[in-house]
């Protein structure tokens, strides 16, 4: 599949490979997260005024999981309770936290006129597979059970996140099918959903950008280590798809998940499942976080968020 940047996109990523900033895995990954995290503050937007965020501790068999409860000054309430997303943030299981992904969330929670509720759950290596998705459906357990109390309405939940975070968000799903929450759907914004790699997305030399072919090898050495990388909890490819709720699957264009984000799409048509697909062609993995560069990524938050109002 030919791939052309769009002109933003390319001179994002110009600015990048002139920065000449060291790959994530020539370093630690705690020296990653920090690199990751800095990089904030050039590419995320400005973020909208909430009513309030405030940080929330998720009980775990672990102990806490940490996450932050964005609630925006227009809400769509249904006696008084509000419909919400609960979002994992990405970052291949092994970068990636509540402020990295901030702004992300308010524009979510301001737009969608919707609580947001972030979850930064165990990260690799120090925590491999699968603590990631067991904090993921606990967390989404416990504001399904909380509901009320969180202002919540627990016939409005849904799931989501982009990346390693699009992965957990269709675990999440996959879990809740068997033993609940009932959820409203689920936002998989260019999910990781196969761990196998084999798709032409994954060798192809336009698709590795900022997100490589040998990053993406070294999150999930570090993830997985030595589990069975076909269990549905890491590949929810592997799984069957019916009876899942509705979904929003956005792709770009320049992505090596390109490939296994269509495919999964498609078999969550196939298994009967209501599924909204976005194409952004011209731009590459990790753009939705970079609305102050690429606008792009705000007309993206604003289709998602007018989705998750549509579902009601």
């Amino acid at each position: 599949m030919p791939v052309v940047l769009d002109p933003d996109a390319a001179a994002v990523y110009n600015a990048f490979l002139e920065a000449n900033r060291p790959p994530y895995e020539s370093g630690t990954p705690a020296q990653a997260r920090e690199m990751y995290l800095a990089a904030r503050f050039a590419t995320n937007p400005e973020p909208p005024e909430l009513e309030s965020v405030k940080p929330l501790s998720i009980p775990a068999p672990h102990g806490s999981i940490p996450a932050r409860i964005y609630t925006p000054k227009r809400l769509r309430n249904t006696s008084g309770l509000a419909p919400c997303l609960v979002f994992f943030h990405g970052g291949g299981f092994v970068i990636g936290d509540l402020d990295s992904h901030d702004v992300a969330c308010r524009q979510l929670a301001y737009e969608g006129e919707l609580i947001v509720i972030s979850v930064d759950y165990r990260l690799a290596p120090e925590h491999r597979f699968p603590a990631a998705p067991e904090d993921a459906i606990a967390a989404t357990k416990w504001v399904a059970a909380h509901a009320k109390e969180l202002g919540v309405d627990a016939a409005r939940i849904f799931v989501g996140g982009d990346s390693a975070g699009g992965n957990l968000a269709a675990v999440t799903a996959l879990a809740a099918r068997e033993t609940g929450p009932a959820l409203a759907g689920q936002l998989l914004i260019y999910p990781a959903t196969d761990f196998a790699m084999n798709h032409p997305s994954h060798s192809e030399p336009e698709t590795s950008l900022l997100l490589t072919h040998s990053v993406i090898k070294w999150f999930i050495d570090h993830y997985m280590g030595d589990a069975d990388r076909n269990d549905w909890r890491a590949s929810p490819a592997r799984a069957t798809l019916a009876g899942l709720p509705p979904a929003y699957v956005l792709v770009a264009g320049a992505d090596p998940l390109r490939d296994e984000g269509n495919e999964y799409a498609d078999r969550l048509k196939q298994a009967g499942v209501v599924v909204t697909y976005r194409f952004f062609p011209g731009q590459f993995h990790g753009f939705f976080t970079m609305g102050k560069l690429l606008n792009q990524a705000n007309i993206a938050a604003t289709e998602i968020s007018a989705w998750l109002k549509a579902q009601g």
